[in-house]
């Protein structure tokens, strides 16, 4: 209900929005980062149970809010020393990349970011007039992305930069960076003096072992140059109602940065994303998303196995969080003389709702959502053997 990721199909840019499926199929959907699964049954409790009240006037922040989040990082990611003053509110993510940037950066400065990139930076940095200068992630011999010191130093001096956007963990591509990665890319910042805006909205989704660690954590000195932006929508799918904050320790940039994203007068709260959040870091909260890894990790151990043995030609790194696959079609394209552009018309038209890479600088890749029930990736897995990946 309400939900982009079935409505849309058929109405936007087709290097976004999939085609709608042909008549006899179902749809799938694939490609919204958002999931297919009803929120923990807490949060529609905490919303029921405000809406009770009949006032909905302007409101002050309640301290449970500013509790609930300090408790989570220490429970989930074992952060010590968090307090009220560091936490604010953001209406979203990409606002408060922005608002950082506003205090770093002059409009046309040059941006560092990873590619495969979000698409979501390139349009909100492009939209307000910042360059971007990616420095591309590479594959290990095992498979496994990694940033490439050597050419973030070459054009941070060459490029002038004086801000990057992190992801951790990294979307589209699954990393969950090590503590020693994220160390190394903290002192590479130190020593150029480069700002850091961390975007830690995944970072309830991590899986198979892999722990997400703070990129304020690693050192006294990341823990001062770096906006960090966390939400609980992706972790509970509750992109809709709107809510996101950051933690920012360096009081001179949080002042700074809550002037900057003041600026509008519409970065105010919505009084039920408050008791959503409430509601989402409560206890049964925390059982819910234990629960809601476990489903993930099967989901993707069941695509990658797929991939691996019934899909020739495509190539998919297992991802360590988030619930996207990037998978590479570029050897299955060479093989068959057929495009990327054809791949994904024959998904669409079978309701396997997969979305084109290329916007996140993935060539010849595509990017699938696997949080929704397992029953449903088995069946779009099926289309995608049987109709789309034939030589």
């Amino acid at each position: 209900m309400d939900a982009i990721a079935v409505d849309a199909l058929g109405t936007g840019d087709r290097s976004f929005v999939p085609d709608k499926p042909d008549e006899g199929f179902d749809v799938i959907p694939m490609w919204v980062a958002d999931m297919n699964f009803p929120t923990c049954p807490a949060i529609p409790k905490a919303i029921i149970d405000r809406t009770e009240h009949p006032a909905y006037g302007y409101f002050d922040i309640r301290k449970e809010y500013y509790d609930e989040i300090i408790k989570w990082h220490e429970v989930r990611n074992g952060v010590t020393g968090l307090t009220e003053d560091c936490i604010g509110y953001e209406n979203g993510v990409l606002g408060g990349v922005l608002s950082a940037l506003g205090i770093f950066c002059s409009k046309g400065d040059n941006v560092l970011l990873h590619s495969p990139t979000y698409i979501g930076f390139t349009n909100s940095l492009k939209n307000s007039g910042y360059n971007i200068i990616h420095s591309p992630l590479k594959k290990d011999a095992q498979g496994v992305w990694r940033m490439d010191f050597e050419d973030m130093e070459e054009k941070i001096k060459s490029r002038h930069i004086h801000a990057t956007v992190f992801c951790s963990p990294h979307n589209p591509c699954g990393r969950v960076w090590t503590r020693e990665e994220i160390l190394q890319f903290t002192e590479l910042c130190r020593k150029y003096d480069v700002k850091i805006i961390s975007d830690e909205i995944w970072s309830d989704m991590t899986l198979f072992g892999n722990r997400h660690i703070p990129t304020q954590s690693v050192s006294e000195d990341a823990r001062n140059r770096t906006v960090a932006l966390y939400a609980p929508s992706k972790t509970f799918n509750l992109a809709g109602l709107v809510g996101s904050y950051h933690i920012i320790y360096n009081k001179t940039i949080r002042d700074r940065v809550l002037k900057e994203s003041s600026l509008s007068h519409y970065n105010n709260m919505n009084v039920l994303s408050m008791y959503a959040l409430i509601g989402a870091y409560s206890p049964e909260g925390y059982a819910w998303v234990d629960e809601l890894l476990k489903v993930l990790g099967q989901n993707i151990d069941y695509a990658c196995d797929f991939i691996a043995n019934r899909l020739p030609g495509v190539e998919v790194t297992k991802p360590e969080g988030t619930y996207m696959l990037f998978a590479d079609c570029s050897k299955y394209c060479e093989r068959t003389g057929k495009s990327l552009d054809d791949v994904l018309s024959a998904a669409w038209r079978v309701g396997v709702a997969i979305q084109d890479g290329r916007p996140f600088h993935g060539e010849c890749c595509t990017r699938i959502n696997l949080a929704l029930p397992l029953s449903r990736v088995k069946e779009a897995f099926d289309r995608l053997a049987a109709y789309v990946f034939v030589d």
